[in-house]
């Protein structure tokens, strides 16, 4: 099987979570990813993870996260030489992805406007805080910063615990997804057109609309949000309870997986209960339901209760720690973590591609690469002799 983005270039000049997560997509596609590093110390993310030792090699687990498929050169575009080199590269590259401050590729003299001149089919992506223009365009932004000015803070946990942050770098995530989807875009328009364009993603941007049920019931329906910690404001029952050993997420959101309901806890009076019957007044009599049902799903284990729910069709779930969430059965059915052989530190296990594409499947074929790991392979390709390499890297260049 050929692989998706097989003969597609991409320059990948971005660090730390939302650019390398947009490239790894890519890359796990079948794209050629040239990561471009400063030779120093190349993408923060190699400093970055939970092992000192990893850390100090460079290679932070942060960094092997999401940087399988891909190959490093390094490169110092603080020299005229630097420069001449990704100039060349981008001369017959398909795609170019950064996430530097809005500004600094122009000032470097590698701005969209000046490698389009050189290659009009090129895609060149830029992802940012706030996106290229605007009253805040200017200013930094990481995760959190931008978890906060989203609304996401603002409308998680509850009373007691609000504003609360997600418990992992969301923002990034969600923003180097759109990224990815806007590059394949553009990539299928020039497929028709032959003509590339530029791509300006925001964070900030990126994350709003995942909120949009929430902003619909204010914008449309004038109610703001009302903290309901892991209760689902849609319907009810519809959350987390309690049972004999812990807790159970259930989703009875339809009429019957309501009525199911009751019949697999023993409880078919609810049903005629005013305050229960139809699902509007459920939702605004939830604290009072919660407890009925508490009542009875505290008489067994979790275990006993998702398989007993499941089989009568009303969602249920366990509330998985990571570690058990990355060893459940379906996970390893469905080879959402893959395998990959790192030298110098051994077997990786890294995401894939979670869709599942039955011609031209993504995969884990090479480890994160070393810092410049590529550099001699990239610049003999553009006819840089050994020599001539070594001249560059005493200089400082590479």
């Amino acid at each position: 099987m050929s692989a998706l983005l097989s003969g597609i270039t991409v320059l990948d000049l971005t660090n730390v979570l939302s650019g390398p997560f947009a490239t790894l997509h890519l890359s796990l596609l079948g794209a050629e990813v040239l990561k471009i590093e400063n030779p120093k110390d190349g993408d923060l993310a190699r400093k970055l993870g939970n092992v000192g030792k990893l850390n100090k090699e460079l290679m932070g687990t942060s960094f092997l996260a999401q940087n399988a498929n891909k190959k490093s050169l390094t490169l110092n575009l603080k020299q005229p030489e630097a420069r001449e080199i990704f100039g060349k590269l981008a001369a017959t590259a398909d795609v170019v992805v950064e996430n530097f401050r809005p500004g600094v590729m122009a000032r470097l003299g590698l701005g969209h406007t000046t490698l389009r001149q050189k290659n009009p089919r090129l895609v060149y992506c830029a992802i940012s805080g706030f996106g290229q223009t605007g009253p805040d365009a200017d200013k930094p932004a990481y995760d959190q910063i931008i978890q906060g000015l989203s609304g996401t803070m603002a409308v998680n946990g509850d009373e007691r615990l609000n504003p609360l942050r997600a418990g992992y770098p969301v923002c990034d995530t969600v923003g180097g997804l759109n990224a990815a989807f806007a590059i394949m875009a553009a990539l299928f328009h020039r497929e028709r057109t032959g003509e590339g364009q530029f791509i300006d993603v925001a964070l900030l941007d990126s994350i709003m609309p995942l909120m949009g049920w929430v902003a619909a019931n204010l914008l449309i329906g004038g109610q703001q949000p009302v903290l309901m910690g892991n209760d689902n404001f849609t319907a009810a029952p519809s959350g987390t309870f309690v049972t004999a050993d812990g807790h159970i997420n259930i989703a009875a959101n339809k009429q019957e997986q309501w009525e199911a309901l009751t019949e697999v806890l023993g409880v078919p009076e609810l049903r005629e209960d005013a305050r229960f019957k139809e699902r509007d007044t459920r939702k605004d009599n939830r604290k009072a339901l919660t407890p009925l049902l508490e009542d009875k799903l505290r008489l067994r284990p979790t275990a006993y209760w998702v398989e007993a729910l499941n089989a009568r069709d009303v969602p249920s779930g366990a509330i998985l720690g990571l570690e058990a969430a990355l060893r459940q059965p379906q996970i390893a059915h469905r080879q959402t973590l893959r395998k990959v052989e790192a030298p110098g530190i051994g077997t990786l296990e890294v995401f894939g591609m979670t869709p599942l594409f039955d011609k031209t499947p993504g995969s884990v074929d090479t480890p994160p690469p070393r810092l410049g790991e590529h550099t001699d392979e990239v610049l003999g390709r553009l006819g840089y002799a050994p020599e001539a390499i070594g001249e560059l890297r005493q200089r400082g260049v590479v």
